[in-house]
């Protein structure tokens, strides 16, 4: 009987060293790095710089949104139509150009070349819709900016 319960005292022993090895083990990764951080202050620390990250990226998400809607209002849609006005003077030195937003809000400048004289009108446009009479040569204009072929 004595020999059975030595045998099984062993054996707890074992175990118990075996798991105490474990558990040194474990406790190791828990233990100062190189830093002299321990695990759960680096954990602590990346989670504090993952949500400053977030942040970052939900102010530019917003930043970008308000960018976006600004674009929409700039005048970036731009041709530029040059014509010969008059049948006896040619060279092509008048023009109608058209600068465009989005929505079809902008300006369109007109240059009459002649002989003598050059003449300069400024037309607005609201919603693609024009304040004064158009052109054939400023409603190509209105085209060429919008992506159309004139």
């Amino acid at each position: 009987m004595s020999l059975a319960i030595g045998v099984m005292g062993l054996g707890l022993g074992i175990f118990a060293a075996i798991r105490l090895s474990w558990l040194r083990r474990t406790y190791s990764l828990l233990q100062s790095t190189d830093a002299g951080e321990t695990f759960v202050e680096v954990v602590a620390r990346t989670r504090e710089e993952f949500e400053a990250l977030s942040e970052h990226v939900r102010r530019l998400d917003r930043g970008l949104l308000e960018t976006r809607g600004e674009v929409t209002q700039a005048l970036r849609h731009v041709s530029v139509v040059r014509y010969d006005a008059f049948g006896d003077l040619a060279g092509r030195f008048s023009y109608s150009a058209a600068v465009l937003d989005d929505s079809g809000d902008g300006l369109i400048f007109t240059s009459i070349h002649g002989r003598t004289e050059t003449r300069t009108y400024l037309k607005g446009l609201h919603a693609g819709k024009p304040d004064i009479t158009l052109s054939p040569e400023e409603l190509e204009a209105i085209a060429l900016a919008r992506g159309g072929n004139g």
